[in-house]
């Protein structure tokens, strides 16, 4: 096992994003065709990024297990479902995109954490990003012709290399009307420029948003989390 300070950015875009641009409190290791990323408060979590194979990834877990103890393996569904180191307990979509969705230019505003709260307790309480988490750096949203809030975003957990959106919600009585794509396709644009590409985390289960940022573009890759076995 070797020590790693920086993860190259033609890695595995899962584990670049979680890498978080190896800023202090990251760690990486490899050992043969190993690698994981070990990232604190990253996507509401603490995570453990891998890639490589299994036999590999197991072997590496049980060096660094006393040093990542509390966080959550991630990474390729069947990879992490071949490893016998780690229990999986909850499967999502990993999606992103790397081209420009060349929709109309929208016009978003930047919000307040106050009106962003009391938005997402109306219509998205559990929501996986706050405002003023760490990570979380800015919401975005639409309002319509009565100046009513009716869509919110935030750019959080972004890297040099990727975009990343997280908190999409819209207001319970204006859903159906394409404001979460409208939305999507003003910050996946803007956030492209010059990076790599622009990802998100989605439920497997939740087909009106894969639908949405299936239209922009964004394609699923299958993730899953874990946690070590006993």
């Amino acid at each position: 096992m070797i020590k790693l300070d920086r993860i190259e950015p033609d890695d595995d875009p899962l584990l670049v994003w979680a890498a978080q641009d190896m800023q202090p409190g990251v760690r990486a290791w490899a050992h043969k065709s190993a690698a994981a990323v070990a990232t604190p408060d990253v996507a509401n979590r603490n995570r453990v990024a891998v890639r490589g194979s299994a036999a590999d990834i197991d072997e590496l877990l049980l060096q660094i297990r006393p040093e990542v103890a509390g966080f959550f393996p991630i990474g390729e569904e069947a990879l992490i479902a071949e490893l016998t180191s780690v229990q999986i307990v909850a499967g999502f979509g990993w999606m992103d995109t790397t081209s420009q969705t060349n929709r109309k230019p929208e016009k978003m505003e930047e919000l307040q954490d106050d009106e962003v709260d009391a938005f997402l307790d109306e219509n998205h309480p559990h929501s996986f990003a706050r405002p003023g988490w760490p990570g979380v750096n800015r919401w975005a949203g639409l309002r319509d012709d009565d100046e009513r809030l009716v869509a919110v975003a935030t750019d959080a957990w972004t890297t040099t290399h990727t975009g990343f959106i997280s908190g999409v919600a819209t207001r319970r009585d204006a859903r159906g009307q394409g404001l979460a794509t409208r939305l999507c396709a003003a910050l996946t644009d803007e956030l492209l420029e010059g990076r790599d590409r622009v990802a998100l985390l989605v439920d497997h289960d939740n087909v009106a948003a894969l639908r949405t940022y299936e239209r922009l573009g964004y394609t699923l890759r299958r993730v899953a989390a874990a946690t070590f076995g006993g």
